[in-house]
């Protein structure tokens, strides 16, 4: 973290996410990771991941979508709201998304059912505003910094609402659409597709609302989505058809100060991380603050801080 090397913060996230898998009892297969194209070294698309079976033990077969760096720049620049992260699901839970972009409108619970991809800025804005009890001119969203939201962002200035921008970390800002108390009723604009899916998992835990669509420019893209199993490639999705399963569980952990999580926390014997539970079934969310000691605790015990 803070050493401008947004590679090798990458690398790191990578290697030790895929190291963790090595001990789960699963029969995990790999539908969104580093590489589409079975590029990437390790977590790319198809990879099988988990323990190595025990003779007679059949483990269950499940399904993961994972970010081991969800901003590498935040990362690399010190920058706040870099999570690792990943979702899972039973078997064909989670829609295999090709890496391309997104177009997305998330907001929180109170939403369903308002929001329209193909509508106004000012309508959807409107919509949210009344299912919140609240003016427009009181709603914050968040938008990346592209300079392709130009447009999207004059439209929301117009229609009274403020803009939070953010450089990278659209997944977080999604859950953070979703939380009551965390400042933000809406994200707007396009971001990865990959990431919308990782997002939808997380929404459905919370109850949120989100709809999307799939930016397809080319014949290229159109290929590879028939390859993946997409067959309409200009459909408006929700939460549910992007992470249809019934036994999703969502985890981040906070890698950089953010306004959900903390970042981890080095001391002298250890360190501290701050990560965020979720499951659709039982619907629960839980925060875990955890002390790693990496040496034997001196005789003031293990320090806190």
């Amino acid at each position: 973290m803070g050493q401008g090397d947004r590679a090798g913060s990458d690398l790191a996230a990578v290697q030790a996410m895929r190291r963790a898998f090595e001990s789960v009892p699963i029969a995990g297969n790999i539908v969104i990771g580093e590489g589409e194209r079975d590029e990437a070294p390790m977590l790319y698309i198809g990879e099988r991941v988990g323990a190595p079976p025990l003779d007679g033990v059949e483990y269950p077969a499940i399904d993961i979508a994972v970010d081991p760096l969800e901003g590498t720049n935040l990362c690399a620049t010190g920058a706040p709201n870099s999570i690792a992260v990943l979702a899972a699901s039973e078997a064909g839970g989670l829609l295999h998304a090709p890496d391309c972009y997104m177009e997305k409108i998330i907001a929180g619970p109170a939403c369903k059912g308002a929001l329209n991809i193909d509508a106004p800025v000012e309508e959807n804005l409107e919509n949210i505003a009344r299912r919140l009890e609240r003016q427009v001119k009181d709603l914050v969203v968040i938008v990346l910094d592209r300079p392709r939201h130009e447009k999207l962002m004059a439209s929301i200035r117009k229609a009274g609402a403020r803009i939070r921008l953010i450089g990278d970390g659209d997944l977080s800002a999604g859950i953070s659409a979703a939380v009551r108390g965390a400042g933000v009723h809406a994200v707007m604009g396009i971001g990865g597709a990959p990431e919308g899916v990782i997002t939808a998992a997380a929404l459905r835990c919370l109850n949120g609302e989100m709809v999307g669509r799939l930016v397809v420019d080319n014949a290229d893209l159109e290929r590879r989505m028939e390859r993946m199993g997409i067959t309409e490639p200009h459909k408006v999705y929700r939460a549910e058809d992007l992470a249809p399963g019934q036994q999703i569980v969502f985890v981040a952990c906070g890698v950089t100060p953010g306004s959900l999580l903390q970042g981890v926390r080095f001391f002298g014997d250890g360190y501290r991380t701050h990560s965020m539970v979720m499951t659709l079934n039982p619907n629960k969310v839980r925060f875990m603050d955890t002390v790693h000691a990496t040496e034997r605790p001196g005789p003031r015990g293990v320090r806190l801080y």
